[in-house]
């Protein structure tokens, strides 16, 4: 086959999506061969090699400099900075290439379609790091002169930056009106699939970020049923995250928490610190199932990423009846909020720190604190009176309702609790609905209507039942007025290979597993605080294959040859855009460069040790929690199966982290025979 059909055969497999053919047809290609750089980016980034991706592309962009195609090489280089823009959330590198392309493009007189993704790009980047002002001049030159060149993808990814940036700005109508239209656009087929894909994500991240429901299941949907035929790289995953955020209200809880699940699978080939966001909304969803151990393992994992774990950790550590640390980390999230470019969130408008204000407000009514709810109740109706739309003003309804059964506002604690729980229940979010009735339960109860609060708790139960939140509705049914119980027997044996539990007159039989090992260990003495490393050590002498996940091996690497090649050259790049910042005195630019260069130097330290030596995934104490973190989980599930019951219990009054715990039930104790 002549190397012209040999192109042609590739073009279709990458047509059909067919990667690894793709692949090893152009194994035979001279690797000089302009077109067949591009050709390789594509099935690159289809197989899930990012940077395989951008590497061919960069080649590319290096031949064309060479034989002075500068239009062609500009179009290289800013393909290059929209693969950067969409997965790595690393914006000097960005800059840097498209200071490249407009310097090729400087001496062209006549518009060529790079123009357009110069334009689209940095209204993008200035978009993400928080400066509209620039953003928009940048967006509009893409949308008037791509319709003039014909170059669709500008113009609707720049429609929808300046649709986002009216809505942020305070023409909520305006922008609202201007995605509707995008989404028609998109219906009509004018761009091509990944610019399609990004379109979808970005309508549902401008929707999820008012909390229109309604509009983001709308789009999600439709982003889902084009995904399944048309998707390729991380589109299909950014479309299942944006389905596990839609469970996550709607539920039921174990699918959303499998979806969140998948979208981390199909994502990891692709994100580097943007991986952080799949994570995030995996962790969020396992807190509300009540599974407090999955949560720290996601949240952790995305802060290591260098990724805003909140509001999640915070509640998490509420959770853990750790309020003072839950309190002190959203203060700080709030007063000081990480500055890196997200898409999902951007920095510009108060809309970013609305989840925290909530956060903070549930935080403050479980602490008692009356000041710092009746604050974050004002800032979060604030916010929902300037924006509009029902899921914001449920919130701030929630929040003023909390902090009114702080100052003995009866009236306005039932009233705005029982809109939220009107709202949510409209909306199809039963843990919302849970929450705002144990709020409103609150309130009667201090009106002097014991009947009414109770009937709210058996529905905030059988709410979060419906949901899939079995701590939430222990926690709700709890809550009724009652004597303490006689302390319940329990027993915990092994025998053999075979575990056999036996709790509230049921027993239950189960294969050995080193995370029943664990509880067995937290069980013999309720109340202490062991150790992960004792613990590894205690249940080190478990007799079955251990479940996946568990072993403390060295790890793998950390990241691989070609990323750490990468990241070096990244780091170059970001060298020079600081540089310029500091020349041009740009105090902004200079601290979000750095930001980016401290994230990619952790990334390569974490990959190379002492004396160049490649490092191994974690240390010991960290392997030891995350691995204790899993086969509890793992046993946990396991045990579900068996007895339901007992495995809610446990999720109830399980301590994990560095140092793991049982605490036991003060109204229910149950005593344990190990």
């Amino acid at each position: 086959m002549d190397e012209l059909a040999t192109l042609g055969s590739v073009r279709a497999a990458l047509d059909e999506h067919d990667w690894d053919s793709a692949t090893g047809l152009l194994a035979g290609i001279d690797a000089d061969h302009v077109d067949a750089c591009e050709l390789r980016a594509q099935a690159a980034y289809g197989s899930g090699d990012l940077e395989g991706c951008l590497s061919a592309w960069e080649h590319q962009y290096q031949l064309l400099v060479a034989t002075e195609e500068n239009i062609l090489a500009a179009r290289a280089a800013c393909m290059v900075a929209m693969y950067l823009l969409i997965d790595t959330g690393l914006m000097a590198p960005i800059r840097g290439w498209l200071a490249r392309a407009e310097k090729l493009l400087a001496d062209v007189e006549e518009p060529a379609p790079p123009h357009v993704l110069v334009a689209m790009i940095r209204g993008y980047e200035r978009f993400f790091c928080g400066d509209p002002a620039a953003a928009r001049p940048y967006a509009e030159k893409a949308v008037t002169l791509g319709r003039a060149l014909d170059v669709m993808p500008g113009v609707v990814m720049s429609s929808i930056c300046l649709a986002r940036l009216d809505i942020l700005e305070g023409r909520v109508d305006d922008g609202l009106a201007a995605l509707d239209e995008v989404a028609l656009m998109l219906a009509s087929d004018v761009v091509d699939p990944l610019t399609c894909g990004m379109a979808y994500c970005e309508l549902i991240c401008a929707a999820q970020g008012m909390l229109l429901s309604d509009r983001a299941q709308e789009w999600t949907d439709v982003m889902a049923r084009w995904s399944s035929t048309r998707a390729f790289g991380g589109l299909n995953g950014r479309c299942l995250v944006h389905r596990a955020e839609l469970l996550r209200i709607s539920g039921p809880a174990d699918e959303a928490e499998r979806t969140a699940e998948q979208a981390c699978t199909e994502l990891r080939p692709w994100m580097r610190r943007e991986y952080g966001w799949p994570l995030v909304e995996l962790g969020a969803i396992r807190l509300r199932r009540g599974d407090l151990v999955g949560a720290e393992e996601a949240l952790i994992a995305a802060h290591e990423r260098a990724w805003c774990p909140m509001p999640a950790l915070a509640l998490l550590r509420l959770e853990q009846d750790d309020a003072d640390a839950a309190a002190a980390l959203i203060a700080e999230a709030i007063a000081r909020p990480i500055e890196i470019p997200w898409k999902e969130r951007p920095p510009i408008s108060e809309l970013r720190v609305f989840p925290f204000y909530a956060a903070q407000c549930e935080i403050a009514h479980a602490r008692g604190d009356r000041a710092t709810a009746a604050s974050a109740a004002g800032t979060l109706r604030r916010v929902a009176d300037q924006y509009g739309g029902n899921g914001l003003a449920a919130v701030a309804s929630l929040a003023t309702a909390r902090s009114a059964v702080l100052h003995d506002d009866v009236d306005t604690a039932v009233r705005e609790a029982s809109r939220a729980v009107a709202t949510w229940s409209e909306s199809g979010a039963p843990f919302e609905v849970g929450q705002a009735r144990l709020v409103l339960a609150e309130g009667l109860e201090a009106s002097g209507n014991p009947e009414a609060a109770r009937l709210e708790r058996a529905a905030a139960a059988e709410a979060f039942r419906s949901f899939g939140a079995p701590r939430w509705e222990a926690r709700a049914r709890a809550q009724d007025v009652r004597p303490p119980h006689a302390a319940t027997e329990a027993a915990f044996t092994i025998t053999g290979s075979t575990v056999t539990i036996t709790f509230s007159g049921r027993t239950s039989h189960l294969r050995d597993l080193t995370g029943l090992r664990t509880l067995r260990r937290l069980l013999a003495e309720p109340g202490r605080e062991f150790h992960v490393l004792d613990l590894v050590a205690t249940s080190a002498g478990v007799t079955d294959r251990p479940e996946p996940g568990f072993t403390l091996q060295s790890g793998m690497p950390v990241i691989d040859e070609q990323a750490r090649a990468a990241y070096k050259r990244r780091l170059d790049e970001i060298d020079e855009d600081l540089a310029v910042a500091e020349a041009e005195g740009d105090a902004d630019r200079m601290e979000l460069a750095r930001i980016d260069r401290d994230f990619l130097a952790r990334e390569l330290a974490a990959a190379v040790g002492l004396g160049g030596r490649e490092r191994r995934t974690g240390d010991p104490a960290e392997r030891a929690r995350t691995s204790v973190a899993r086969s509890l989980r793992y046993s946990l599930t396991a045990l579900a199966e068996h007895d339901p019951t007992l495995a809610a219990h446990l999720r109830l009054h399980l301590r994990t982290g560095l140092y793991c715990a049982y605490q036991p039930d003060p109204v229910a104790p149950v005593t344990w025979k190990v």
